[in-house]
């Protein structure tokens, strides 16, 4: 197997796919919701446990979703 080969015995780049970053970014805003919302049903199993730092990072996990949604928009126009 070769390493490198000469511009010549290239073949071209391909396009890049085209994604849908809002449906993308979206689904995983969804998913932390999901996320949230059992953890804050279960809030004093995890806190009996230690492992209330769950929450927030569900939290933290969404709110980051939604400043990926608002930069998505932006970018598009």
């Amino acid at each position: 197997m070769r390493v490198w080969l000469k511009d010549s015995e290239r073949r071209p780049d391909p396009l890049p796919a085209r994604a849908n970053a809002r449906k993308a970014v979206a689904a995983g805003s969804v998913g932390w919701l999901v996320a949230l919302v059992l953890l804050i049903v279960f809030r004093a199993e995890l806190h009996a446990a230690g492992l209330g730092w769950w929450l927030w990072c569900a939290a933290i996990g969404l709110g980051l979703g939604l400043a990926g949604l608002i930069f998505v928009q932006l970018r598009r126009r």
